[in-house]
């Protein structure tokens, strides 16, 4: 159990599942409707970090990855594999229980992470199944809720969210992905991948909190600046840990919730 616990990437699961969540209770969701978005982010996201680390076993032996279960021994390959795949049976029903259309939004979300794990991550264009996963959360909530589309704003916003989270993730384990094979989009930008990382995340910051409607207040300024720093640190720091990012995203997306209904 702590291996599955450990392989899930519980740091991106919880966190996109609490943002997600939070967004969609901003949004008009009831608590019934707020727990069935959690239920949907969570499946999806379990089957996703678990074929991650069953897809990757064999690259994170080579290398000796102690930060990934499989490595350590705390649970096997199969078990991740058996585990991915059953959590992808589940989040389908419960997708498609938000509603037709936003349910095939989530599976697009998952769809894209699976086809970034199976292989899309070891090519130039690793980045687009992030901005088009995250690109299609907005509207996973506005559909379910008020039966629209997101506003472009926040699509845009939060597929630069995705880039940005890619490039910053990918930075600390450059040298790993390089000796294993793996030649993404920031393994082909080398070094200069820890300095783009801030600008799509300066971008996406600026869209949620200048462009929806209404003036911009004084928490809109605070978040500017409280996200002006974070991007200072992933710039300056060379292994500054994906927390950060999940900081910067977590001040924009907090920012879209204190702000009340600004997608619908």
């Amino acid at each position: 159990m702590r291996g599955l616990a450990l392989a899930c990437h519980p740091g991106p699961t919880i966190a996109v599942t609490a943002f997600v969540t939070a967004v969609a209770w901003s949004a008009g969701r009831n608590p019934a409707g707020c727990l069935l978005v959690a239920a949907t982010i969570l499946t999806g996201h379990l089957s996703i970090g678990w074929s991650n680390d069953a897809i990757d076993a064999a690259r994170d032996t080579i290398v000796n990855r102690q930060d990934k279960p499989v490595v350590r021994g705390l649970v096997s390959r199969r078990t991740l594999a058996v585990a991915a795949g059953i959590m992808l049976v589940v989040t389908i029903p419960v997708s498609l229980a938000n509603g037709i259309a936003a349910g095939l939004m989530h599976l697009l979300f998952v769809a894209c992470a699976w086809a970034y794990n199976l292989g899309l991550k070891s090519t130039v264009i690793s980045w687009l199944p992030y901005a088009l996963a995250f690109g299609a959360l907005p509207s996973f909530v506005t559909l379910g809720t008020a039966g629209t589309w997101a506003p472009w704003w926040a699509t845009v916003a939060t597929a630069l969210l995705g880039v940005g989270a890619h490039l910053a993730n990918v930075v600390p384990d450059l040298a790993d992905d390089l000796a294993t094979g793996v030649r993404g989009w920031p393994q082909r930008l080398g070094r200069y991948a820890r300095l783009l990382a801030p600008l799509p995340l300066a971008l996406a910051t600026g869209l949620l909190v200048i462009a929806p409607a209404g003036p911009v207040g004084v928490v809109g300024w605070i978040a500017l600046v409280v996200v002006a720093v974070l991007l200072a640190v992933i710039l300056l720091w060379r292994n500054a840990p994906f927390v950060v990012t999940i900081a910067v995203a977590a001040v924009s997306i907090i920012t879209l919730v204190i702000r009340g209904d600004a997608l619908t």
